[in-house]
């Protein structure tokens, strides 16, 4: 379907009417373990227009053409969620992938979460995409798939807005897109949707991108406009606003901050913060910040260092400043398809220790929530939904999970949840899974 213009797309959107959400408390974040859906993922014939969205190289997926590190384990799918791929795997077998548009397969995602604790999903709203019709689209239906999934499967889900590749002229475009959420979708109102995420009693709304210095094209202002937007807005605000942040956001002289990529070290810094206090003053005026931490350190000692010598001071400056502290793990890191050989398994996984170890530091610190990135991130290879060890050969190289069962990291997550929650002991070593 063709649209006009973005103001047609908006009208598609409908108040909630399925199932009510049964499951985790959605009132707060406290002793909650959730996960950053990207949802980004597109497919010929799934009712989007977009071909191979996400897994493709300019268009085409193929052997020696495509974007993702790691290959989603299908064998669970129905047919009507599978869409076939050029690539084949050693036996010749042919292989799918999914698409995130088919709400069949984002309710199954949310089941998964529900069968292994994971309780819930930030779901991942990119700006740029919000100013093309079919674009928009996509990600009003991913937002809709998600709402459902939450609700029947009893888990939440919220907005994180990523502002990566937006100019400041884009912030009146995130204004624009809440507002039609909240007046068309009934997003944060009426009792029918139960499973969006509150914090303190209000809706959370995440702001993703603030403070980065990698060349981005909008200010610490325009990150200041939406917050007081979503937090005083007569009519659309009342939110808990959470940001994401730059691994270095609390110093301001990265000087000592900056740490190389040396194996006595174990970790890298490299200085991704502005230089600017008026970032502080940014934060201040929310209510949580999350610090992004993957690819900043490559090791079970780089994942002890950043909690020790960083986190805890995070942990500290939001302590004396009434801010509630997020922090991000990630099970490992690879996008050799990505960026055409770069990087490949750049971080390994190390059969789950990895991310084992930042769960626990993050724990020990006293962390009252966490955030996985991600659920579906198969580009980095920072997914921890199933994903298959007998990987297409040929063209291109994938990582797998070191033949650990598919759903090995679902279970591993939902153990850190327990562990969180003092459910199970705090142990630095991976509990029987």
């Amino acid at each position: 379907m063709k649209w006009n213009n973005c103001d047609e797309v908006y009208t598609l959107l409908t108040k909630y009417k399925g199932p009510k959400c049964q499951g985790v408390d959605p009132s707060t974040l406290e002793g909650k373990i959730v996960s950053g859906y990207q949802g980004w993922f597109n497919a010929p014939k799934d009712g989007a227009g977009m071909g191979w969205n996400s897994w493709d190289r300019k268009g085409v997926f193929e052997p020696g053409s495509c974007t993702i590190d790691l290959w989603p384990d299908l064998s669970e799918f129905d047919e009507d969620e599978k869409y076939l791929t050029d690539f084949r795997t050693a036996s010749k077998e042919p292989t799918h992938v999914y698409s995130a548009h088919n709400k069949k397969s984002v309710l199954r995602h949310f089941k998964w979460m529900k069968e292994y604790g994971i309780d819930g999903a930030f779901v991942q709203r990119f700006v740029g995409p919000l100013k093309e019709p079919t674009r928009l689209h996509h990600s009003n239906k991913v937002l809709e798939n998600c709402r459902e999934g939450a609700n029947t499967y009893g888990r939440t889900y919220n907005v994180m807005y990523d502002l990566s590749g937006i100019t400041s002229s884009d912030v009146q475009i995130v204004i624009k897109d809440w507002k039609n959420l909240v007046d068309k979708m009934g997003i944060t109102r009426g009792n029918e949707d139960g499973a969006y995420q509150h914090h303190n009693g209000k809706p959370l709304v995440t702001i993703w991108g603030v403070g980065f210095c990698d060349g981005r094209h909008y200010t610490l202002e325009d990150c200041m406009e939406l917050v007081k937007f979503f937090k005083e807005d007569p009519v659309y605000g009342g939110n808990a606003v959470m940001l994401g942040v730059p691994t270095g956001w609390r110093e301001q002289s990265l000087d000592h901050f900056y740490v190389p990529r040396v194996e006595e070290r174990h970790i890298v810094m490299d200085g991704d913060c502005v230089q600017n206090l008026y970032l502080h003053d940014v934060i201040e005026a929310a209510d949580i910040v999350s610090p992004w931490s993957v690819d900043r350190f490559i090791d079970l000692e780089g994942a002890s260092y950043i909690a020790e010598h960083i986190w805890k001071k995070d942990i500290k400056w939001c302590e004396e400043k009434g801010i509630e502290f997020m922090p991000v793990v990630f099970p490992g890191f690879s996008w050799g398809n990505l960026y055409s050989g770069q990087a490949y398994n750049q971080i390994p996984r190390r059969e789950g220790t990895f991310l084992w170890r930042q769960l626990y530091e993050a724990v020990n610190l006293g962390s009252k929530m966490i955030y996985q990135a991600m659920f579906d991130e198969v580009n980095e290879a920072t997914a921890i939904f199933k994903c298959t060890n007998d990987v297409p050969v040929g063209g291109s190289q994938f990582v797998t999970y070191e033949g650990l069962p598919s759903d090995y990291y679902l279970r591993l997550l939902g153990q850190g949840g327990k562990m969180l929650r003092k459910e199970i002991r705090l142990s630095k070593e991976i509990p029987h899974i």
